[in-house]
């Protein structure tokens, strides 16, 4: 691996670790770290445990939309800004559909908005993929969210909206542990919550975005990673956010590495092995969240 990378020589081996092996090393660290950080901010800002960009249809939004812009336009890496845009779109209509009624915006109402959103937004995706081909031709493995094909050079061009979303996230560590202790208490204290809640929406929507955008909407690492980082370092997000990116980073490299073993020579799509980890702990947290 070494020579391949600072003394490469042409052959046959050398060639798969730099265009196969170290680009798609590089994509599980970045994505699962995006997915991870996206996840916990979302949880301390809606005070939610069994929040995450996907439960919460965020991540089909960015989905729906790059399917949209593939079947308008064609393939190509150049759909990154509609991935944004969906990602936004979903999540506002959340928010507004969360906070009707007369209690206002609570954890059960979210989660419920975003599951009837997701399902919504994965049926017209479908729809879409039914009614052209090519589309479904050109997107059937990054659908069930697959880390392999992309190259450099594709991920440099969603790297600094990533790298900007993560930064947001750090610079907000302080912010969003007094945000998950109650927006009064917040308030109470000083702080500006508008403005903290548009900061860390802008940074999900960059992050859920841009991983969805890179490896389509793999689900669970960032419900399943900010509970296993909460239990490691207290609830204090400026310990949160980073323990995430490495947690996140790790678990989608394990789960990537899983899915080229378990039935080699084929592959499955690492979306697939997060959801077979992510599915129990989601029906775990819903029934301990039911009984207290």
């Amino acid at each position: 691996m070494l020579q391949a990378l600072f003394r490469f020589d042409g052959s046959t081996e050398h060639l798969i670790i730099r265009t196969v092996r170290l680009p798609r090393a590089i994509l599980a660290v970045v994505v699962g770290a995006a997915l991870a950080v996206a996840g916990a901010i979302t949880q301390g800002l809606s005070r939610n445990p069994l929040a995450a960009p996907d439960i919460l249809g965020i991540n089909m939004g960015a989905s729906l939309a790059l399917v949209l812009a593939i079947f308008l336009y064609g393939g190509g890496d150049h759909h990154v800004g509609f991935a944004f845009g969906g990602a936004a779109i979903s999540a506002l209509t959340v928010y507004w559909l969360g906070s009707l009624g007369r209690s206002g915006l609570t954890p059960l109402k979210l989660v419920i908005a975003g599951s009837a959103i997701g399902y919504l937004l994965s049926s017209l995706t479908s729809g879409i993929l039914i009614l052209s081909q090519r589309t479904l031709d050109e997107i059937r493995y990054w659908l069930a969210g697959s880390l392999a094909g992309q190259d450099l050079d594709t991920m440099l061009s969603v790297f600094p909206y990533i790298a900007v979303g993560l930064v947001a996230s750090l610079a907000l560590g302080r912010e969003l542990t007094l945000m998950s202790l109650g927006e009064d208490v917040a308030q109470g204290l000083g702080m500006k919550t508008a403005w903290v809640k548009v900061g860390a929406a802008i940074a999900v929507v960059l992050l859920a975005g841009s991983a969805v955008a890179l490896a389509g909407p793999i689900g669970f690492v960032g419900l399943v990673v900010p509970h296993v980082v909460r239990f490691l370092v207290g609830a204090d997000y400026r310990w949160i956010v980073p323990y995430s990116m490495i947690l996140g980073a790790i678990l989608l490299s394990v789960a990537d590495l899983a899915s080229r073993l378990v039935i080699r020579p084929q592959e499955l799509p690492a979306g697939i092995m997060t959801a077979i980890v992510g599915a129990p702990f989601f029906i775990h947290l819903a029934r301990s969240k039911m009984k207290r």
